[in-house]
């Protein structure tokens, strides 16, 4: 799901927005939870109150939950998606109002919390909330097995052949979800037509379409690693073979693998020659002064 919070005050201008009705086809005020208040508006203006015996200016949480374009959610899994943020972002058990909002069909959520510990008056603190909300976000795309953004991926949906260096150190550090792997495989099996077709669009996800030992289908990745295209697609290998023809017109695993590690040695020249030429321009005020200062000395 598309997760979007901020830390926020006007109490009632969120009321009235998420209350809206001319911009929703339905509003459903589903769930208030520890306020005494029976509408959305005396439930974050009893948040707002209780937050005037404390410092805190931006004293509610909101939260929006919106499936992907084309996809939907079922109340159930929204609610299992709110309680997961509630205890990442370590808000369980705050106040908490869940609004549904429909439009055209489709349906998302809004949550408001409140930040406000009402035994100690001190705000929670929501440190690094992005991050764990795209990690969150993340999960429920692969769970889903919704297609995942660029912006969710690890691999930033192409080629480690086609990463900066920061990319591909980044790339090492996080590692890979396998369901994001089979993710790549199945984005670019239906975008393809042809077994040309699909070989090019492995390529640009980071993968080598390969004539396996058995003469079957297998793509390697570049660090010589072996997948089988039809357990990668949950599909029959007739069926890959309906659509690829013959593997014998693919080279063997082995001459991919030398074909890989020539590309991924281009690649790593490619970054020594950057890392070498970014030393240089860094040494090269060091190297002024030195000069200068030898020139100093002999005068």
């Amino acid at each position: 799901m598309i997760l979007k919070g901020s830390q926020r005050s006007g109490a009632k201008n969120l009321s009235d927005h998420l209350m809206n009705d001319r911009d929703n086809d339905h509003v459903t005020l589903f769930e208030l939870r520890g306020f005494i208040g029976n509408d959305l508006q005396g439930a974050l203006a009893e948040a707002h109150a209780i937050s005037k015996g404390t410092k805190c200016d931006q004293f509610i949480f909101s939260l929006s939950f919106n499936p992907p374009k084309n996809e939907d959610a079922n109340e159930q899994e929204f609610c299992d998606a709110i309680e997961r943020a509630e205890e990442k972002l370590g808000l369980t058990d705050q106040p908490r109002a869940i609004i549904f909002h429909e439009k055209e069909g489709r349906r998302h959520a809004h949550v408001v919390w409140s930040r406000i510990n009402a035994e100690t008056m001190t705000a929670i603190n929501l440190p690094h909330f992005k991050n764990k909300l795209m990690s969150l976000s993340r999960e429920l795309y692969l769970e889903h097995g919704w297609e995942l953004p660029d912006g969710l991926r690890r691999d930033g949906g192409k080629s480690p052949l086609n990463f900066t260096l920061d990319e591909w150190q980044q790339a090492k550090r996080l590692g890979l979800d396998p369901r994001e792997i089979k993710q790549s495989f199945q984005e670019a099996w239906e975008r393809s037509d042809s077994p040309l077709a699909f070989k090019h669009s492995l390529e640009d996800k980071g993968y080598f379409l390969a004539k396996g030992d058995r003469r079957g289908f297998v793509a390697l990745n570049i660090n010589g690693e072996v997948f089988s295209i039809p357990r990668m697609l949950g599909i029959k290998t007739k069926v890959v073979k309906e659509k690829l023809g013959s593997p014998e017109q693919f080279s063997s695993v082995d001459q991919t693998k030398e074909y890989i590690n020539a590309k991924v040695t281009d690649k790593i020249h490619e970054f020594v020659d950057q890392v070498d030429e970014k030393h240089a321009q860094d040494f090269e005020p060091l190297l002024r002064e030195r000069i200068e200062v030898r020139a100093c000395d002999n005068k």
